[in-house]
C-alpha cells in the first residue's frame, strides 16, 4: 500500500503528467476529434505520471549500484541495436518503410531491455571499471601441468585427478614416455615393475578419469638430461611442473616455474596432532632406543611409542609429548597412556 507520503508526491505528478498530456494534445489536434485526441492525451499523460511514481518508489527501494548498471546496460543495449541496423542498412532499402521502422522500434526496445535487465541481474560484479578490464585483460590461455616420470610412477596422481582437485591439461611429454618404457624394459625386476605400474598409471588417468591428457612430441635435442628437458618444456609451454622429485623441484623454482609436489601435497594434508592428546596405535616393531615401540598412523607417519616394546603386536592407547618436523613430514613421540597419568 503506498503511503501517505507517498500521495503527496504521486498524486501532483500524475496531475501534472494529466495537464500536460492535455495541453499538447489540445495543440496538435485539429478537426472534430480535437476533443477526443486532448481526452486520450490527458490519459497517456496521467499514466506516464502513474509509470514515474511507480519507478521512483522502486528506485527508493533499490541500491544505487543497481541503478547505475541498469542505466550502463540501457545505453549498451541502445548502441549494439544502432550499430545491428547500421550494418544491416542496406538490406532495409528493399523493403516497405513502415516494415523497417516497426523493426527498428522493436528490435532497440528489445536490445534496451535485455542489456538493463542482463546488467541489473550482474549488477554486484558490473561497472564500467569491469568492463574497461574485460577489455584489457588479456584472454588467460589453458592450465597445462606437466607429469614427470617419478609422480606417474607414485601413482597417486591418479587419485588426486578422480577427486576433481587437477584441472586444465595433464601434459606427458614423450621423452618421458620413452623414459618409462626404458624402465619397464628392464632387467631389473624391481625396476621393470615400477616401470609397468607407471605405464597403468597413465592408461587409468586417460581412461577413467575426467582430465584431458596430451602426449607432447616437443623435444629439446641440444639437452640430454630429461630433468632439463622438463624445465625447457615448461618455460615453452608456459606451465606447471608436477613431481616428487627434489632436485627437479629445486631447479624448477630456480628458473621460475611452478612446481606441484605432490609429497608436499601429502605433507599438508596430514592431521594436526598437538602435545597432550591421545590415540590408539598398533606397536609394528621396536624403535633404534632402549625400549621403544614404532608404530604408523593411517597416513604413514611415524609414532615412537616410549616403553612400547613390550607391546610389539597390539593396540596401545598412547599420549603425544612432542611432535618432530622431518624432512620427510613429522615424527610424533608418545608415551603409553598409563604411564603419563601416573607422572
Amino acid at each position: 500500500m503506498i503511503g501517505l507520503n507517498n500521495y503527496r508526491v504521486g498524486l501532483p505528478m500524475i496531475a501534472g503528467g494529466a495537464a500536460i498530456g492535455f495541453y499538447l494534445a489540445s495543440r496538435a489536434a485539429v478537426g472534430p476529434y480535437q476533443s477526443l485526441l486532448s481526452m486520450a492525451g490527458l490519459l497517456l499523460g496521467a499514466s506516464c505520471g502513474i509509470v514515474v511514481m511507480v519507478l521512483q518508489r522502486k528506485f527508493r527501494q533499490t541500491s544505487l549500484q543497481v541503478i547505475i548498471s541498469g542505466i550502463i546496460g540501457f545505453v549498451l543495449g541502445l548502441g549494439l541495436a544502432e550499430l545491428f541496423f547500421n550494418a544491416i542498412s542496406g538490406f532495409l532499402n528493399f523493403i516497405p518503410n513502415y516494415i523497417a521502422e516497426t523493426m527498428q522500434t522493436i528490435v532497440t526496445i528489445g536490445a534496451a531491455y535485455l542489456g538493463a535487465a542482463i546488467a541489473i541481474e550482474k549488477s554486484p560484479g558490473f561497472s564500467m571499471s569491469s568492463l574497461v578490464r574485460a577489455f584489457r585483460e588479456k584472454p588467460r590461455g589453458k592450465s597445462s601441468k606437466i607429469l614427470d616420470t617419478s609422480v606417474i610412477i607414485d601413482g597417486r596422481i591418479a587419485d588426486i585427478c578422480e577427486t576433481g582437485f587437477v584441472e586444465g591439461t595433464l601434459v606427458i611429454p614423450q621423452f618421458v614416455l620413452r623414459e618409462l618404457q626404458q624402465v619397464a624394459d628392464s632387467s631389473d625386476p624391481l625396476k621393470r615393475n615400477r616401470g609397468r605400474r607407471g605405464l597403468d598409471i597413465l592408461q587409468k588417468i586417460q581412461k577413467k578419469v575426467d582430465v584431458h591428457v596430451e602426449i607432447s612430441d616437443m623435444d629439446f635435442p641440444d639437452i640430454r638430461e630429461v630433468d632439463a628437458k622438463l624445465v625447457a618444456l615448461a618455460k615453452a609451454l608456459n606451465a606447471k611442473v608436477v613431481t616428487n622429485d627434489f632436485n627437479l623441484n629445486k631447479v624448477a623454482g630456480l628458473h621460475g616455474i611452478g612446481v606441484l609436489n605432490i609429497n608436499e601435497l601429502t605433507n599438508s594434508l596430514r592431521p594436526v596432532v598437538l602435545p597432550g592428546e591421545e590415540m590408539q596405535v598398533f606397536v609394528l616393531k621396536e624403535g633404534k632406543e632402549y625400549n621403544q615401540g614404532i608404530a604408523y598412523l593411517d597416513d604413514g607417519t611415524m609414532v615412537v611409542v616410549d616403553s612400547g616394546r613390550r607391546y610389539i603386536g597390539q593396540t596401545v592407547e598412547v599420549r603425544v609429548t612432542t611432535v618432530l618436523p622431518t624432512t620427510a613430514g613429522r615424527m610424533i613421540f608418545s608415551r603409553l597412556k598409563e604411564e603419563a597419568e601416573a607422572a
